[in-house]
């Protein structure tokens, strides 16, 4: 299922990763594992350094790496995913519905 992953790091530990080099590591591993449809980083809603992924999750319990990834890479991460769906699957499932 495609599934929109968002996340915000806190700001001490992301410096922390940063100077050390580990951060974009650990974005580029993201990429690599996941291989995300899209990609994009922003400054979240309260100031931390953030960003979503969209992915497609075609097995439900890979929402469970997805989640550990982020909370394991000691960056004060918080995450949040969300089934995701497009045009085609809405109309699909407004079809189901008026049946």
């Amino acid at each position: 299922m495609r599934t929109l992953v968002t996340f915000s790091l806190g700001t001490e530990a992301s410096n922390r990763a940063l100077r050390d080099g580990s951060l974009p590591k650990l974005m580029e591993a993201f990429m690599r594992d996941y291989k995300p449809e899209a990609a994009y980083f922003f400054t979240s809603d309260s100031g931390e350094r953030g960003g979503l992924f969209v992915v497609d999750l075609a097995d439900p319990s890979v929402a469970v790496q997805v989640a550990e990834f982020f909370w394991l890479m000691a960056v004060d991460a918080h995450v949040t995913l969300r089934p995701a769906i497009n045009l085609d699957d809405l109309r699909m499932g407004l079809e189901r519905v008026l049946q």
